[in-house]
């Protein structure tokens, strides 16, 4: 894929994950959503796991598991859907991704220009600070125009 399409590409997914930036600072409450909805609504154990066709048992062992985050996206979706909620599922990135492909490029970079930067420095001709900045800008450039799956090997 070429280096304009990843950019594209990348800004296209920043752009919608940004939606769920909010989200990631709430925390889920201690119980779990489930039975929090549940009990907001009014509803028993009994009285949602006939709602579900299941037994109160299956749906007490089902919150708990979503509350210790061992619960399957298919048994919450389900569990979500007698509840009259929609299960919105994503992943967040903790950084924009654009910064974590140009911090790893960088970092890439870096380490290419150090090793040449000693080698150098050993047969006393290591270049000076704002030769060495450059040089990691220049390839850094370079490795973000080429094939970004080279820069995670």
């Amino acid at each position: 894929m070429s280096p304009e399409l990843n950019h594209l590409r990348l800004e296209q997914l920043q752009a919608s994950l940004s939606n769920y930036a909010d989200l990631v600072t709430r925390q889920a409450p201690s119980r779990g959503w489930l039975k929090l909805i549940r009990e907001a609504l009014g509803r028993t154990e009994r009285q949602q796991a006939q709602r579900l066709g299941i037994s109160g048992s299956t749906l007490h062992k089902s919150e708990q598991s979503e509350a210790d985050d061992r619960i399957t996206l298919g048994q919450l979706r389900k569990l979500a859907d007698g509840l009259d909620c929609e299960l919105v599922y994503a992943l967040v990135p903790r950084r924009p991704l654009t910064t974590v492909v140009e911090d790893r490029a960088r970092a890439i970079a870096m380490e290419e220009v150090a090793g040449v930067a000693h080698t150098m420095g050993l047969e006393d001709q290591r270049p000076g600070a704002e030769r060495l900045r450059k040089q990691v800008e220049r390839r850094t450039a370079e490795l973000l125009r080429g094939r970004w799956s080279d820069l995670w090997r």
